[in-house]
């Protein structure tokens, strides 16, 4: 049992500590991508440095894709885990008065999260290595702004992106909040940081819903 509260605990501190990087890698993302709507030239030239950058294309882009395997990993089988040990099945379950409908579905939008990460991935990621690694194209600097918004130019496409914001910030509202208290934190500032959680998960998916829809009413027109 003590092996198991540890193992428990341990896991619980590994999927905070990833889901607190990722976080501020959300926030650098949303940086960024925002410049699309407000400055297209400033776009294109921080895309050109992510994108032949070495210490963020081979270091820094590694590291991230490993700390979105070890948080959805960990976030899995904490919850195996959980059900397992949950000997005591309730005949009735008396919903929100236990808990939040976020924190006993936080496996479900993660999982929805993780699927719109593989839309995003084939959408940016693999057309960027194809582009620059199987084509062998030249470096084009100005070339970013009209991939972006040409990706949100389909309707449904657009749409996935809405709906899978509007998961990531239930999945932010309670997850966010949840891995300060993982990591111990419990103290006077404790409010503040749960109102700080709760901004920033209703302001940067709204942000990036913005972005989305903005283009795709915002098409290039040639």
């Amino acid at each position: 049992m003590s092996g198991l509260i540890k193992s428990s605990i341990a896991r619980k501190v590994v999927m905070a500590l990833s889901g607190l990087f990722l976080v501020f890698f959300l926030a650098q993302h949303f940086t960024i991508n925002i410049t699309s709507v407000l400055a297209p030239d400033t776009f294109n030239e921080w895309s050109h440095f992510m994108g032949y950058n070495g210490l963020v294309q081979f270091i820094l882009q590694p590291v991230l894709i490993a700390g979105v395997i070890v948080h959805f990993v960990m976030g899995i089988k904490l919850e195996l885990q959980n059900n397992k040990a949950r000997a005591i099945k309730y005949k009735k379950y008396n919903g929100s008065a236990n808990a939040s409908w976020m924190s006993r579905n936080m496996i479900i939008t993660g999982l929805v999260v993780l699927a719109f990460l593989g839309l995003h991935i084939y959408d940016f990621w693999i057309h960027e290595m194809t582009y620059k690694y199987l084509e062998a194209n030249p470096e084009d600097p100005t070339r970013y702004y009209a991939e972006t918004v040409e990706k949100f130019e389909p309707f449904w496409r657009t749409v996935l992106y809405v709906i899978s914001f509007v998961l990531l910030a239930l999945h932010l509202w309670h997850g966010f909040a949840s891995s300060f208290q993982s990591m111990g934190v419990n103290n006077k500032y404790s409010p503040s940081i749960r109102v700080f959680t709760q901004i920033y998960a209703i302001v940067i998916p709204l942000g990036f819903i913005f972005i989305a829809l903005y283009h795709h009413f915002n098409p290039i027109t040639h």
